[in-house]
């Protein structure tokens, strides 16, 4: 029989700015709501950023997500992963804050440095919301997104030993792959671990499927499938068309308002619920069965909500 699908949700990132979508949850509250009810939608991992409640800014400080965190918990069993991703242009101390004093059961952890394209988005809005928008925009044009070997170590490091968090480990290139590996080999990394594929980021691999195909294949001879959960998740329009492939391939997936703002062509997602129920719809049409967060546990390993900072 088939593995259950694990669905992995993304209510807010740190990518889309407030004037993009008037459904992106700002808020602690309306992170926490969108969360609740991506989980009662289907979803087993929400992967969780913060943001500034007045401006929309990605914001890292710890006490944002204490007050959304604890919400969450309380009315869902599902796991919580904390970004370390953070915002661009934070450093690695400010985009570990957060985790660092949740002790999460989960962490997202970027595996290489890329060119992280996003001022494309500059040609589609005349006029911002809020004053740090255009130029957090702009300034990717010239940004490298900074993950080196030290960095990366130092997260698995503080996060993995520290506190018995497990990775989300986002790969946006094939390269990546190989960084895992390399920190596999040097027994820092242990399976069972997540491989998260990134498509259709400038400076990443494309939304192709043959890349994902071939992703998949050398993840599969890097570590041996017996050792690894794979997800997969595309910016944009890409996101159900790859997140389905994900799932025939065996693979879960990623949804959420931080990977795309929409749920068709041209019509915005109303929240992430809609996306979650969208992609569970298409999962179970396939005979495929959605992982419950226990399960989720089991086979990622995680140490367990008790053990977590909230």
């Amino acid at each position: 029989m088939p593995k259950s699908v694990i669905i992995t949700c993304a209510p807010t990132g740190g990518i889309h700015t407030p004037t993009m979508s008037p459904h992106l949850p700002i808020t602690p509250a309306e992170i926490a709501t969108a969360s609740i009810e991506a989980a009662e939608a289907g979803a087993s991992i929400i992967h969780l950023h913060a943001r500034h409640p007045e401006t929309g800014k990605p914001d890292p400080r710890p006490e944002l997500f204490q007050q959304f965190m604890p919400v969450i918990k309380q009315a869902t069993d599902a796991v919580l992963n904390v970004s370390t991703g953070g915002g661009l242009g934070m450093s690695i101390d400010e985009r570990l804050r957060a985790a660092t004093a949740t002790s999460p059961e989960m962490a997202s952890l970027n595996v290489g440095s890329l060119n992280f394209g996003i001022f494309p988005m500059l040609q589609k809005y005349d006029a911002f919301q809020h004053d740090w928008e255009r130029p957090f925009l702009e300034m990717t044009e010239d940004f490298i997104f900074p993950n080196t070997f030290k960095t990366i170590r130092y997260a698995i490091e503080t996060l993995g030993k520290g506190h018995g968090t497990r990775f989300e480990f986002e790969c946006y290139d094939l390269g990546h792959l190989y960084n895992v590996k390399w920190f596999v080999d040097q027994g820092l990394i242990e399976p069972p671990f997540f491989i998260q594929m990134v498509f259709g980021i400038l400076g990443g691999v494309g939304a192709d499927l043959d890349n994902l195909m071939h992703m998949h294949t050398i993840a599969d001879r890097l570590f041996g499938p017996e050792n690894y959960e794979w997800s997969v998740l595309a910016a944009g329009r890409h996101q159900m068309p790859f997140a389905t492939q994900s799932a025939l391939l065996g693979g879960n997936l990623r949804v959420g308002l931080e990977d795309s703002l929409f749920i068709g062509k041209g019509q915005l997602a109303t929240s992430n619920a809609e996306q979650v129920r969208k992609i569970r719809g298409i999962i179970e049409g396939l005979g495929l069965e959605v992982a419950t967060p226990a399960e989720a546990r089991e086979r990622l390993a995680l140490k367990g909500a008790d053990r977590v900072n909230v």
